[in-house]
Order: structure tokens, then C-alpha cells, then sequence
């Protein structure tokens, strides 16, 4: 999106805070939140941010340089939505849980932050969370590629059920849900577990991400476990 990947926000000295007009970069990003949720990012410009703050392009490339630089703190933004549950309690599973279930709510209300989730994420809402993470996941005995792996299929399953609960959510569901129903059970011959047992039809988003994360969990104790001599 015009600036690499090494030349991203975080890894810029700030600059010094110019005086002028009330225009922070706090409000910038809480505006180009608000745009993102009503409009999509393909609507975003720095002329529209612009606009929508009362101010010129001058000043607010003087806060923050590029639109690379508007995504990756609006996106930082939403991480931070994901409350910390505080200090690592003694029981790894809930910790995950919780934290897990605040990062899935955030997206839910940003649907367009999962499209974003390619960046570097070194924003310190990101890093606070992830650091969260992969303690809880220590606490549960992994470390070195097994901690990278786990913690990499719990962040890409809140990741991809978010975006497709997003998708779906964002049609007429009820009708859509009925309609894949029904061109299943027509072809039942080709797909009989589907047709029997369900794909979309009757969908609990919150009870089927509640039940896979547990999976997931049950499968990172078991690992856990079997490992130890």
C-alpha cells in the first residue's frame, strides 16, 4: 500500500507535536475508525479523513504520513478494544478464553480488521495481547516451535471464524442459510453428511466458536501431556 513493510509506523521515531490546531493523532484514528465502520477501507482516502476531521491534508500528513500509517493504528485500535484479563490466573485455559473471546468480539464490531490482519502487527495493543498469549500458553507447558504453533492456531482461528461469521452476517442470513439448506438436501447423494448433519443451517456463531476453541484447547493439553515423559 505504498510504504514497506520496514518503514512502517512503529518502527518510526515520532514527531515532535507541533502546535496548532486541536488535532491529535488519537482523534485521527478514532475517525478513521468510524469511517472504516460505515464505509469499508476501499472508501478510505487521507483527503476524506481529512474532510471529515475539518482540517487540510497539510496538517494531518503531519501527524501521521501515509494511509499505511492510518490502518495500522486504527488497526492497533481495535486490538485494544480486547480488554487484558489482567494478571495470568492460575488456570491457562481461561486466560486464553478470555482473551480470545474479547478479540473475536472487537473484529466482530470492525468486520473490516480482518482484512488487515496480513500487516506487521507491532502496534502495542497488538504486542500487549500477543504477549498475553503466548504467557498463558507457557503456563500450559509449550515453549519454543510447539508455543509458536499453538499460538498461531488459536490467532487464526478467532481470525478466519470471525471473518466468515462477518460474511455471513452481512446478507440476508436467515434466507441464505435456508437456500444452502435446501441445495443440500437436493443433493444429498453427493453430499450425505452435510445434508444429514447440517453446514450452515441453524448456525449458533457464538455456541460452534465456543465449542472449537474448546477443541483446540483439549488438543494443546493433550499434546502437552503426551509429551511428557
Amino acid at each position: 500500500m505504498g510504504s514497506s513493510d520496514a518503514e512502517r509506523i512503529w518502527f518510526r521515531d515520532p514527531r515532535p507535536r507541533r502546535e496548532g490546531p486541536p488535532l491529535s493523532r488519537e482523534r485521527i484514528v478514532a475517525e478513521a475508525v468510524s469511517l472504516l465502520d460505515e464505509e469499508g477501507i476501499g472508501r478510505l482516502t487521507m483527503r476524506r479523513l481529512a474532510d471529515r476531521l475539518g482540517t487540510g491534508s497539510t496538517t494531518l500528513y503531519w501527524h501521521v504520513r501515509t494511509k499505511d500509517d492510518v490502518l495500522d493504528l486504527a488497526l492497533d485500535t481495535v486490538f485494544g478494544e480486547a480488554r487484558l484479563p489482567g494478571a495470568l490466573s492460575g488456570d491457562w485455559r481461561a486466560d486464553v478464553t478470555a482473551l480470545i473471546g474479547g478479540w473475536r468480539a472487537a473484529m466482530l464490531r470492525h468486520p473490516w480488521a480482518a482484512a488487515l490482519l496480513g500487516r506487521p502487527l507491532m502496534g502495542p495493543n497488538v504486542l500487549e495481547r500477543t504477549e498475553f498469549l503466548h504467557a498463558a500458553l507457557v503456563r500450559a507447558g509449550l515453549t519454543g516451535p510447539e508455543l509458536t504453533a499453538a499460538a498461531y492456531g488459536v490467532a487464526n482461528y478467532v481470525i478466519g471464524s470471525s471473518m466468515m461469521q462477518a460474511a455471513w452476517q452481512g446478507r440476508d442470513e436467515a434466507a441464505v442459510r435456508r437456500a444452502a439448506d435446501d441445495h443440500l438436501k437436493q443433493r444429498s447423494d453427493r453430499y450425505p453428511v452435510l445434508a444429514e448433519h447440517g453446514h450452515v443451517s441453524g448456525n449458533d456463531w457464538d455456541a460452534t466458536f465456543a465449542h472449537g476453541l474448546a477443541y483446540l484447547l483439549d488438543g494443546i493439553a493433550a499434546r502437552v501431556r503426551d509429551s511428557r515423559p
